[in-house]
Formats: structure tokens, C-alpha cells, sequence
């Protein structure tokens, strides 16, 4: 019964989210830190790439959440940090891609698909509707057919 107990316990726990972010990197300021952790969040992890950096234990996942808040600190607004870290690592970098020309195929391709769809949905059920739906009679059923009308 107590193995149960602690293995339940230990999946728990297992499934709470751990924040990567050490103590040493916190920033004294608490409206600057939220700031940090809220960039963060937006920040692809380049060797997890399922993560954000925040979450993410990687070094390089550290090294960005350092930049992220030496460039704070420097006095930067959220948009300066991203274009600073999107200049070094490409959009990629962006777990939420900008709306672009270079991503508007990206943003813009679920609605056209969704548009094919319908538009081919209509013009298949035009066509079928316009056919017809059985074979012809052969000249006995027709003989039969006019047989059982004249009755």
C-alpha cells in the first residue's frame, strides 16, 4: 500500500513543470525579472526546440536567459531584446513567429486550406448533383414499366 502511495506521489510531482531559471540568474528588480520571464517564455530553446529557454535546462537556453536580462538591464524594451536575439539567431528563435512576408504563407495557409476545401467541397457536389444517380431501364423493364402505368 505505501509503494502505491509513493509511486502515485512521484507521478505527481513528475508532472509539475520545472522552471529552469537558477536563483543566481533572478534579477533584484521584480518588475524587471517578470519582464525577463515573460521574454523568456517567447524564446525557442535552439537545442531543445520544444521548450521555451525558460523552462529549458540547456546551456545555451542559460546563456540566452542571461543575455535576455543583461539586455533589460541596459535598458531595452521587450521589442529591442527580441530584434537583438532575432538578429543573432533568426526567427526561428521565436516560439510565436512575427507576421511577415517571410511568414505569411505561414500564417496565412490554414485559412487558404480551409478555403480549398469548401471550394472543392462545392464543385464536387454541384457536379454529383447534375447526374444522374441510376442506370438506364433495359426494354423489358421499360415494356414491364409501361405495362404496369397503362393498368
Amino acid at each position: 500500500m505505501m509503494r502505491r502511495l509513493l509511486l502515485v506521489l512521484a507521478l505527481i510531482l513528475s508532472a509539475t513543470p520545472a522552471f529552469a531559471v537558477n536563483p543566481d540568474e533572478v534579477l533584484a528588480d521584480p518588475a524587471l525579472e517578470a519582464r525577463a520571464r515573460t521574454l523568456s517564455a517567447e524564446l525557442r530553446c535552439m537545442v531543445c526546440q520544444n521548450q521555451s529557454i525558460d523552462d529549458s535546462n540547456a546551456e545555451l537556453a542559460k546563456d540566452l536567459r542571461l543575455l535576455v536580462r543583461e539586455r533589460i538591464k541596459d535598458g531595452d524594451s521587450d521589442e529591442q531584446v527580441l530584434d537583438y536575439i532575432v538578429s543573432r539567431y533568426g526567427e526561428f528563435v521565436l516560439l510565436k513567429p512575427r507576421f511577415s512576408i517571410k511568414t505569411v504563407l505561414l500564417w496565412g495557409a490554414p485559412v487558404l486550406l480551409v478555403l480549398a476545401g469548401g471550394l472543392s467541397l462545392l464543385v464536387f457536389a454541384r457536379r454529383r448533383s447534375g447526374k444522374p444517380t441510376g442506370s438506364k431501364l433495359t426494354a423489358d423493364e421499360q415494356a414491364r414499366l409501361n405495362e404496369l402505368l397503362k393498368k
